[in-house]
């Protein structure tokens, strides 16, 4: 029986433990796609269930990772044959069915998409749920009528996953964009990536007017609570936020004004359980417009066992971009 290295999260009357452990082939899930995984990626979602900072997990033991990318090498599935290359992003994998970060994982065919030929399957966890999320947040703004004539795009979070992408992203389609963060240290990061205007955190994350200074024709927002708040009460008539994070928190403690009295729409972004269709359009976009060159600088790579480290790291809020994870190492 072949063995494969996995993280495990685990918990019993003494709490949740996480672990590096070989676990059995026999041992994996129920699915008609076996895939032998390359590399998966560290989300904040992931953080939330390896430190236990909240309850993603919903059956233990767990194997953490809502992204993967490898090769098929089992399929009872009509689309997938063994020797493909395939992705997942979301679909509860992590949360309600064992993820990414292990050498083989066992899912549903319907849940994966064909990995864009433009990209490794490292450069494809290098974007991860955060990049798609970011191509998903964009393609909103733009269905939502956002263009680059009407004024500069926000994107909060910035030196996160989704901020990251989306700057990039935006730039590419001809948008101006303004950074929002709190590290001043990041400005030439940003602006590497295409911001040509860096916004002090400060100014958006405390409680501000219902109405304030128009100021921006569409948001990307990763962040939530009152910093959402604030983007809404700043968008320009007509304008539209897409919000898909809650980092600063889940609440949202505003006004109805922004949206009856300018016209603004506030979208709301799912990426687990988002529709096929949807998803290979947000990849086609990332395989369209990502600069290779800019996944170098935004991602770093870490071995499965330093995943678990680099998981409170990133709920510290000491990491920048995106973290890929080599399960074979």
């Amino acid at each position: 029986m072949q063995k494969f290295s996995a993280v495990v999260i685990e918990k019993n009357e003494s709490g949740q433990s996480v672990s590096v452990q070989s676990l059995e082939e026999s041992e994996l899930p129920h699915g008609d796609v076996q895939i032998q995984v390359d590399y998966s990626s560290l989300n904040y979602k992931d953080a939330l269930a390896i430190t236990g900072s909240s309850p993603i997990v919903r059956t233990f033991p767990m194997v953490p990772g809502i992204d993967l990318a490898g090769t098929v090498v089992e399929s009872s599935h009509p689309d997938w044959s063994s020797g493909d290359r395939a992705v997942l992003n979301g679909w509860g994998v992590g949360e309600k069915h064992w993820g990414g970060f292990a050498q083989r994982a066992r899912i549903q065919g319907d849940w994966l998409i064909p990995l864009p030929s433009e990209f490794t399957s490292h450069q494809a966890m290098a974007i991860g749920t955060a990049g798609y999320t970011a191509s998903l947040c964009v393609q909103a703004l733009l269905d939502g009528g956002v263009r680059p004539d009407q004024g500069e795009v926000l994107v909060t979070g910035a030196t996160g996953g989704v901020g990251s992408v989306a700057i990039a992203l935006l730039t590419k389609a001809g948008f101006s964009v303004a950074a929002s963060t709190g590290k001043n240290s990041e400005a030439p990061y940003l602006e590497q990536l295409g911001a040509t205007t860096i916004v002090d955190r400060a100014e958006l994350s405390e409680k501000g007017k219902p109405l304030q200074k128009e100021r921006w024709a569409g948001v990307v927002d990763s962040v939530g609570s009152h910093t959402l708040v604030n983007a809404c009460a700043q968008a320009r008539y007509g304008g539209a936020v897409a919000a898909c994070g809650l980092a600063q928190g889940m609440d949202f403690p505003a006004s109805v004004a922004p949206f009856i009295l300018r016209g603004v729409s506030l979208l709301g972004i799912d990426s687990v359980m988002a529709p096929k269709e949807r998803r290979i359009t947000a990849w086609e976009r990332l395989a369209r417009d990502l600069n290779p060159e800019a996944l170098e600088s935004i991602a770093h790579e870490v071995s499965l066992a330093d995943s678990i480290t680099a998981a409170g790291q990133l709920m510290d809020g000491t990491v920048r971009g995106r973290i890929v994870v080599d399960v074979n190492r």
